[in-house]
């Protein structure tokens, strides 16, 4: 399945949401009703992609997922630079190794978001940096179905 719009994905069902880094894959699921996005692990990513792949493609069947939010990390200005090509990549190693729906969200701001969310819950430095990656695929996704809902 190629890459498809956000309101291209199957209208109910769980979603997981990734957040790309070039050292880990922040990861985010929702319940199949979408309404609203958990934290759920953050893949370190090593020197092949192919574990990390796995890891996904485990976590999207176990939780009965239809479909795959990829944050696209663009700049403030909406061009695309080195790390929205690396999130592409992904997304093109993603479907090339399974036919799933994957679609696209703009992050911009997702890890300045998830960082005051953090902040505002008074998080020690080091818990931060531990659950940022993953706090942000739920940003993502969350914005996502937010979007979603209010479509409909």
């Amino acid at each position: 399945m190629p890459l498809v719009s956000l309101h291209d994905l199957p209208p109910r069902g769980a979603l997981l949401g990734l957040d790309p880094g070039s050292k880990t894959i922040g990861v985010a699921g929702c319940d199949a009703n979408r309404l609203i996005s958990t934290a759920l692990e953050t893949i370190v990513r090593g020197k092949k992609l192919a574990p990390s792949l796995d890891r996904i493609f485990a976590l999207y069947d176990q939780r009965q997922s239809v479909g795959l939010v990829m944050g696209l990390p663009v700049n403030m200005d909406g061009s695309e630079g080195p790390r929205a090509q690396s999130a592409r990549s992904v997304v093109a190693n993603i479907i090339a190794r399974r036919d799933i729906p994957v679609a696209l969200w703009d992050e911009r701001l997702s890890t300045a978001g998830a960082t005051r969310a953090l902040l505002e819950a008074d998080t020690s430095r080091a818990r931060r940096e531990e659950v940022i990656d993953k706090v942000a695929a739920a940003w993502i996704l969350q914005g996502a179905i937010d979007r979603l809902h209010a479509a409909r």
